[in-house]
């Protein structure tokens, strides 16, 4: 029986086991994540008394953004040996991600207890502390009364120089002639003067400020409406969207459902790109929050490192403050909710409550704001804990009760990367669209918009991803990414 051996000699099935991690190991250097997973997984099946399959494991979860199931899998391995120290390692580096820097540094410590001269270890401790030394420092000098960035600025007093030769905004505001001289211009990595691009930001916050967290559109008789998923700085897809399906007019209107920046090294030709079109055409031009709209994803992830190197160092902060205002999802014709993550802990949540959510804030770690912006399905029915280690998982069961209390026939989301773009989940009611192909140069999947008409019957477009200038994604991103094994 496999189950059976003598005194040192390994089992048929920690023999199988081993070589699952060995070739699991293999995939995860080739990066084919999806891959490792699965054998990493089969093998912990096969001997779940291994902790170095589980601190393998952990790191791949880390690799494709599921740090609630790398935080598992890192204490699985801690309780099956206190000294194995990649375990430590990879906990780390999962708090680290989801920002609870806190908890990180608490395990650099341990590493260190274990490895005093160990220099990596040194190293990421000592980043670690300078970050949670300096939150400590901004909340001790915060106050709740702060004045907002965006009154501060005095647009008169900025002067554009002679020999600017990009689009100028005029008194009368945005143009259909200035934001097609503002693509031409991003598409030769050229930027726009500050003084316009900070008008931009301040008109769209003032807009911003006066809708409801969840916005309702009306797709007319024989008209038609496009749902794009995540962007991720990925401008010249995003050029290509519009290629395929049209620039954005009255005729043809959009709605773009969060995570237009970080990642990608063109968040700011996205992010300005899209705001002008909200500006241009503000009844038929809509944009959801996304899970990275926020401080700490802009922070570590790319796009505030790109705002300080292309304009003036405290437009991050005023891109923020915008960000904070965004609705949180959009009914179309009372029959489709759209969000950028997904559904709630809770059975009972009804539209009207969507509708009142206090979104002018940073999202938190629980609640309803969370959830739309994080959470995800999964295909079994009920609730789990989310493996990315906020929001949570919802099932088809779920699914159906939200829509059949809220007379809805379906929710359109995105937040996850589909190989196809898109995917059609829980008999139909739950749609994902992911609108950045090749995402991060390197996942290989197809980009895909929604399409509809006033019956709500949803059409998909799947698309490669195109080229773009020579700039890498996560080129602008916090130095301690690449230190953690994010990059």
């Amino acid at each position: 029986m496999a189950d059976e051996k003598a005194d040192g000699e390994l089992t048929e099935d920690e023999l199988k086991a081993d070589e699952h991690k060995l070739k699991a190991n293999e995939y995860f250097k080739e990066g084919k994540y999806d891959n490792a997973l699965n054998l990493y997984t089969m093998a912990i099946e096969l001997n779940p008394n291994v902790p170095a399959y589980y601190g393998n494991r952990s790191f791949c979860y880390i690799k494709t953004e599921y740090y609630g199931y790398a935080l598992e899998d890192a204490n699985k391995a801690i309780e099956l040996d206190k000294k194995y120290i990649k375990a430590y390692y990879r906990r780390a580096s999962a708090y680290m991600a989801l920002g609870k820097f806190k908890l990180s540094l608490k395990d650099y410590e341990m590493v260190k207890k274990f490895r005093p001269k160990d220099k990596d270890a040194n190293l990421k401790y000592t980043e670690c502390k300078k970050i949670v030394q300096r939150q400590a420092f901004e909340k001790a000098i915060s106050v709740d009364d702060k004045k907002s960035i965006a009154s501060t600025i005095d647009l008169n007093s900025m002067v554009v120089e002679d020999d600017y030769d990009g689009p100028r905004l005029s008194e009368d505001g945005i143009t259909k002639e200035f934001v097609e001289e503002l693509i031409e211009r991003f598409k030769d990595q050229k930027r726009i003067h500050k003084k316009y691009a900070y008008k931009i930001l301040i008109e769209v916050k003032k807009f911003l400020e006066t809708q409801p967290s969840l916005v309702e559109i009306s797709v007319p008789e024989n008209g038609r409406f496009t749902v794009c998923g995540d962007i991720h700085g990925q401008y010249y897809d995003l050029l290509n969207v519009f290629r395929l399906n049209g620039y954005p007019s009255t005729e043809n209107p959009y709605l773009f459902n969060g995570d237009f920046v970080d990642r990608g090294s063109f968040s700011c030709e996205v992010i300005f790109t899209l705001f002008s079109f909200k500006l241009l055409y503000p009844d038929h031009f809509f944009m959801s929050r996304g899970n990275h709209e926020s401080i700490y994803m802009n922070q570590m992830y790319g796009f505030e490192g790109e705002v300080k190197a292309k304009y003036p160092f405290y437009m991050a902060d005023l891109f923020t403050e915008v960000y904070n205002w965004l609705p949180l999802c959009h009914l179309i014709n009372k029959k489709v909710l759209v969000m950028h993550g997904g559904l709630f802990k809770r059975d009972d949540v009804k539209l009207d409550e969507l509708r009142t959510i206090d979104r002018n804030r940073q999202p938190g770690d629980d609640g309803l704001m969370c959830e739309l912006l994080w959470s995800d399905p999964q295909p079994q029915p009920g609730r789990s804990p989310s493996k990315r280690g906020v929001g949570v998982h919802f099932g088809p069961d779920v699914t159906e009760e939200f829509c059949k209390n809220n007379n809805l026939e379906y929710i359109i989301r995105s937040h996850e990367v589909k190989p196809e773009g898109y995917e059609v989940a829980h008999d139909g009611k739950c749609i994902t669209v992911f609108s950045a192909p090749n995402y991060c140069d390197q996942m290989g999947n197809k980009g895909a918009f929604i399409t509809m008409g006033m019956d709500m019957e949803p059409n998909y477009t799947s698309y490669d991803a195109v080229p773009h200038p020579d700039v890498k994604p996560m080129a602008y991103a916090n130095s301690l990414m690449s230190m953690f094994g994010f990059m």
